[in-house]
């Protein structure tokens, strides 16, 4: 356990972050989430990130607004159509029109500052690189190239202060694995929101590569899928 240590907590609203979390949280840290508005257009997702930090224990959530949407060039953030029904040859081929240019090297290198103020050692991120679309800010080779990168960038490391860790504790597990560790935790998976294309109120549409992703990890766990799905 890590008495009174603390950590940041990448939390996006989703499936993953939502493991991350609590994962985290298990292990004792104080948790500190941190999500992002950046002109997404699943924003809500962030109403989800609340709910999830409140019931989780998080220390504080902050919510930082990033202009990635002025920058545009992908599904989630301009006016380009999230790809829907995609085969799982499609899936594994490529990077999909939905990543975000430098996503998460935006939001580490936030989760990074934050952690520096805070004298936080650890950062958590909910990425994956068995079920996932693909995204090169996804791969154990970007986390690690991130981590050696953050103990030479920031004041606090260079002094010897503090050595920033980039805990990804979901890297190497199936969507399936995932929510079984999550539901031993106690995570309610029903107020967590994954899908890049819902209806205006809210509902999945189940059609995207992340409710794809998601609907085969309650399959595969044998578990019930309590997300709310747009009627066809």
């Amino acid at each position: 356990m890590n008495k009174n240590r603390k950590a940041v907590v990448l939390l996006s609203g989703g499936l993953d972050s939502a493991t991350a979390l609590a994962i985290a949280a298990a292990k004792g840290f104080d948790c500190y989430a941190m999500s992002f508005d950046y002109g997404q257009r699943h924003r809500f997702e962030l109403e989800a990130a609340k709910t999830i930090a409140e019931k989780l224990g998080a220390v504080k959530h902050l919510v930082l607004p990033v202009g990635l949407g002025d920058i545009g060039e992908s599904a989630l953030t301009a006016d380009i159509a999230v790809p829907k029904t995609r085969s799982d040859t499609d899936i594994a081929t490529g990077i999909p029109v939905t990543y975000v240019p430098a996503r998460n090297t935006v939001f580490l290198s936030c989760a990074l500052a934050w952690a520096e103020a805070l004298r936080a050692p650890d950062i958590f991120i909910g990425v994956n690189a068995i079920d996932y679309s693909g995204y090169p800010d996804c791969r154990p080779e970007f986390i690690n190239a991130f981590e050696r990168m953050a103990n030479l960038a920031i004041k606090a490391a260079v002094e010897g202060n503090i050595r920033i860790h980039i805990q990804a504790p979901l890297l190497y597990l199936t969507k399936a694995e995932i929510i079984k560790k999550g539901m031993a935790l106690g995570v309610d998976y029903s107020i967590t929101h994954s899908c890049y294309d819902p209806s205006p109120e809210g509902l999945a549409c189940g059609q995207c590569d992340s409710c794809r992703f998601r609907k085969k990890g309650f399959a595969e766990a044998g578990l019930d899928d309590p997300t709310h799905y747009a009627k066809k």
